[in-house]
């Protein structure tokens, strides 16, 4: 009720302009109810702004069970993803990417920890992808999902400034996507040096000086 009410005002009147007042005018409930569920009007957005990352985290869930191509699935996904972006202003996505990083600065700065709530749409397909071979066992999918959502947040911003001309927000994404993973690939496995190792390195340095 409150999701549709907002939703409905912000793609006509714009975000900025409507209020906590104007969404519970429209969904006819009272001010009360609107802060027992969120405590600002940035939640609400958040909130939304979630559902289609979910949406589209579900769909990358859904393909990469049996086989795949992670570029297939990549591409599917974020195509979902741009379907339901198009049915907001340019100026909501904008609010929506913003809040969605504001998120994880509170979360981060404020305990230290993960956010609550993930906002990577790839991270499991990353994890499955290692655990079956589709990617090699040396990668980082936790880091690998966190780059992949900076060029997703960064391209939803500049897809809606309208930077990408002819272009869809799917194609140029899902290229830049591609390109991180095959670097991904071709990194080294990580070299893990045992404590006695460090501890014999500084040794040695320290008797050469």
């Amino acid at each position: 009720m409150l999701v549709q009410a907002a939703l409905a005002l912000w793609r006509a009147n714009g975000y900025a302009e409507t209020t906590v007042a104007d969404i519970c005018r429209a969904a006819g409930v009272s001010k009360g109810l609107f802060y027992f569920y969120f405590p600002r009007k940035e939640d609400l957005l958040f909130e939304i702004s979630m559902q289609s990352t979910d949406a589209a985290r579900d769909t990358a869930r859904e393909l990469s069970h049996g086989p795949y191509e992670i570029s297939a699935v990549v591409t599917a996904t974020l195509s979902s993803l741009e379907r339901s972006m198009r049915r907001n202003p340019p100026e909501l996505i904008m609010e929506m990417v913003l809040e969605g990083l504001r998120y994880e600065y509170r979360a981060l700065t404020s305990s230290g920890e993960v956010p609550s709530r993930s906002t990577l749409i790839l991270g499991e397909l990353f994890e499955r992808a290692v655990a079956a071979g589709e990617l090699p066992p040396h990668v980082d999918a936790a880091r690998l999902a966190r780059l992949a959502q900076s060029l997703i947040s960064e391209g939803a911003r500049h897809w809606a400034a309208g930077a990408y001309a002819g272009s869809s927000f799917t194609e140029v994404v899902s290229a830049d996507i591609a390109v991180l993973i095959a670097g991904f690939r071709q990194l080294p496995p990580a070299k893990h040096v045992a404590p006695a190792d460090h501890l014999a390195q500084a040794d040695h340095l320290a008797q050469a000086d």
